[in-house]
């Protein structure tokens, strides 16, 4: 049987069931039903940490496009523009993985980018930079430019 850390529950808005879903699915891009109603539920969202020691399973091995917020906690930039990112994490879940790397901590991902100044958003294929944003940006700007790399 699969450990807690490995099972997400994910509550069915219709019917208010919570269904035990394995971690694995969902970061494959399948979306799940719920057990009572068969209603498709939500994806999990909001972003998962990336660190540089599960950077190749959460980023490299991922099916989809990855947002990856490079960011530091005392940085106000980052804290401005952390909502956006949570919003789009929930918006685009399933089309696109959107992680959270504390360049303070994950130094060796940080430097193997380039990253010079945060907040730096970073659009990843398969590992690779595909797309770059630095900076406070509107919302809007950067689903667009998430748009280009789904399709």
């Amino acid at each position: 049987m699969a450990s807690t850390a490995e099972i997400a529950l994910i509550r069915c808005p219709p019917c208010g069931a919570t269904n035990r879903v394995p971690v694995a699915a969902l970061n494959t891009g399948k979306r799940p039903v719920c057990g009572r109603c068969k209603t498709p539920l939500p994806a999990a969202s909001g972003p998962v940490t990336v660190t540089d020691a599960n950077f190749a399973r959460e980023v490299e091995a991922a099916p989809t496009p990855v947002l990856l917020d490079m960011w530091a906690a005392w940085c106000g930039p980052c804290r401005m523009l952390a909502p956006i990112v949570d919003e789009l994490a929930g918006e685009l879940a399933g089309r696109v993985k959107v992680g959270k790397l504390n360049v303070d901590e994950n130094p060796s991902t940080a430097g193997r980018f380039g990253v010079r100044s945060i907040p730096t958003l970073l659009v990843l294929k398969g590992g690779r930079e595909v797309d770059r944003i630095v900076g406070v940006v509107p919302k809007a700007e950067i689903a667009r430019r998430l748009e280009r790399a789904i399709a």
